[in-house]
């Protein structure tokens, strides 16, 4: 045997060497995320994905920013979302369950246990609807706006520099842009919860 046939064979035991290959696989073409023409660019969908990406990230961020601003208060970010739609809207009479629910694009049910728990820490307060026994009015109570007004400072810093960057244009047309979402978005929920439902039909029982 010669030296180079002993070189080339592997000892006993030893595992073999696996050969390196430096042929690339092709590169993967995602699919149109989008189809209607406004979304894309030039028959592209790369600014659509952007966007997608970017309003994911401001999401988590006033996630984030909420929760700090519960957490001020002593309560979650999600209660703190309720308690700053009944100051915003209570007036002198106070306002529904289902009126908060409406303004937050969240269900009854989940503002009737949130408001439970905000009575219970002395934030909230509920009184009989005069006008509809089946309901209650919600309003804040006196310590609640003792917390809120010294808070507020905070607030106006946090959306400012959160907001700021917009001019009184942009402003405008992201608060249109944001609201017509709510609507649309709603459409898709319905239709990834009940995905054996047409499109179509799932467009047409969201409006």
């Amino acid at each position: 045997m010669s030296t180079s046939d002993q070189a080339r064979r592997p000892k006993s035991g030893a595992k073999p060497v696996r050969r390196v290959t430096t042929e690339l696989e092709p590169a993967f073409g995602l699919p149109l995320t989008a189809s209607r023409p406004a979304l894309l660019d030039r028959g592209s969908d790369k600014r659509f994905r952007t966007l997608v990406y970017d309003l994911l990230t401001i999401s988590a961020r006033m996630d984030g920013v909420r929760g700090h601003l519960g957490g001020r208060l002593g309560i979650s970010g999600p209660q703190y979302s309720v308690l700053m739609a009944v100051a915003q809207l209570q007036g002198s009479a106070g306002l529904s369950v289902s009126r908060v629910a409406q303004v937050l694009h969240v269900s009854s049910a989940f503002v009737a246990v949130e408001t439970g728990k905000l009575v219970r820490l002395g934030l909230l307060t509920k009184e009989p609807n005069r006008l509809d026994r089946r309901s209650v009015l919600i309003r804040l109570t006196a310590d609640a706006h003792v917390q809120i007004e010294a808070l507020s400072p905070e607030i106006r810093t946090i959306n400012d520099m959160f907001f700021g960057v917009l001019n009184r244009d942009l402003f405008a047309a992201l608060a249109e842009a944001a609201t017509a979402l709510v609507g649309s978005s709603r459409k898709a929920i319905h239709y990834v919860s009940a995905p054996n439902e047409e499109p179509a039909l799932a467009f047409n029982a969201a409006e």
